[in-house]
């Protein structure tokens, strides 16, 4: 070969060299140039206080309620039931049962009452007219027996015959007035007993009528406190077609019907991981939030935790502890059952620089973030003081900078476990 040839070879491959590396530094100088003048989406560092939290879900429970049961009266249908869901003040009616028969059988009882009180004042009257006419017997007896002891005594001056007549007729008179006398008792005790049995059937009708009334008045439940009420299901059509009570279904009495929560007694039922049960701790402030109120935020304090883990009904079972935080002053708004969740704070860093959790990437093993810059984003290594759910405590910004809140470099935000 000659070295013309060779010559030419060597200025290709140097020409060749120097084109790619013109390129390379074109595509970087564009790269840099698009970076510069792609905006991505930014967040300010903030200086304040850092309040470290533990993020637990769970929903909103009564600390206090109320069953209202069924009274214990047969024959129950349901003819009335106030809304389910509306608050219903202490004393308002709640809960009617039909009383139409027992409206009857008051009627009924109330008639048989009436008429056991007549019976009664019949007996007394006719009582009465006995004792005045057993009385009016009696004294004439004992006028008798006074006559005839009068003519015996003239057995000295009258004949011996008619002094024994007269004798005999005394003693005939006594017998009788003891006849009359037995007889004034008769009547008596029997006029005692009849008017005692007459008596007791009217205090027994009277009874009768009373726990009528009774369980007329028991058919109307009134609330025990102020709250709102939650129909039990009704068994009665099988578990399988169970539905709350309602307007027109039989009840037994005594049976469950409802349940009204304490609306004063509300807390968060929050679950709390088994990891973080260590770092939690009675009286701690909390921030109570709920899904569907998303603009309410209420201070508490944990009241209660659970002593042992309890497992979940999930698939894989979870072991948590349970953390039960009081609400002070309820929002009206709030109902059992509503879900939500609550910040623990269990540590504050005062005048921290905080950024949002998705400002914050790594970058060869070291948390980074991408600062911005009047030519484009910087990529500068910050340190983690502490870490929340939505945001972190950092040191190496100043107060106000802006960072990116996706990887510059990649064009995508956070890397899952970053």
């Amino acid at each position: 070969m000659s070295a013309r040839v060779r010559r030419f070879r060597v200025w290709g491959t140097v020409l060749s060299f120097v084109l790619v590396l013109f390129g390379a530094s074109a595509g970087v100088y564009r790269l840099r140039q698009a970076q510069a003048t792609v905006t991505f989406p930014v967040a300010p560092a903030r200086l304040g206080d850092f309040q470290v939290i533990i993020r637990c879900r769970g929903d909103i429970k009564a600390n206090r309620s109320v069953q209202v049961y069924a009274p214990i009266v047969p024959n129950l249908r349901i003819a009335w039931l106030a809304p389910a869901g509306e608050t219903a003040k202490e004393g308002a009616p709640i809960i009617r049962f039909d009383s139409s028969s027992a409206q009857e059988q008051l009627q009924q009882k109330e008639a048989a009452l009436k008429q056991a009180q007549a019976t009664l004042d019949q007996a007394v009257a006719q009582a009465l007219i006995t004792a005045e006419q057993d009385k009016s017997d009696l004294a004439d007896a004992q006028f008798t027996v006074e006559r005839a002891r009068l003519e015996a005594s003239k057995q000295e001056i009258v004949s011996r015959i008619q002094g024994e007549e007269s004798k005999i007729d005394y003693e005939v008179a006594q017998q009788k007035l003891k006849v009359q006398e037995a007889t004034v008792a008769l009547h008596a005790a029997s006029d005692r007993s009849k008017i005692a049995s007459l008596t007791r059937q009217r205090d027994q009708a009277q009874s009768d009528v009373d726990v009528t009334k009774a369980r007329i008045a028991r058919m109307e439940i009134k609330s025990p406190i102020t709250g709102f009420l939650t129909f039990a299901p009704n068994y009665s059509q099988g578990w399988m077609n169970a539905k709350p009570f309602k307007v027109g279904d039989n009840v037994f009495s005594g049976m469950n019907l409802a349940e009204m929560p304490d609306l004063t007694t509300l807390q968060l039922d929050a679950k709390v991981e088994e990891i973080d049960r260590g770092r939690i701790s009675v009286q701690q402030d909390v921030r109570v939030r709920i899904d569907s109120l998303p603009e309410l935020t209420m201070p508490a304090k944990i009241g209660q935790i659970s002593l042992l883990a309890e497992q979940s009904n999930d698939f894989p079972p979870t072991r948590s502890f349970r953390a039960y935080a009081p609400i002070p002053h309820p929002d009206p708004r709030l109902r059992p059952g509503m879900n939500g969740g609550m910040d623990i704070i269990i540590n504050r860093i005062p005048n921290a620089i905080s950024i949002p959790a998705k400002a914050l990437f790594t970058h060869n093993g070291k948390p980074t973030v991408y600062l911005q810059t009047k030519s484009g984003y910087r990529r500068v290594e910050v340190q983690v003081l502490a870490r929340n759910p939505d945001e972190v405590a950092i040191t190496g910004l100043t107060s106000g900078s802006l960072v990116a809140l996706v990887d510059v470099e990649s064009g995508v935000g956070p890397r899952p476990g970053q």
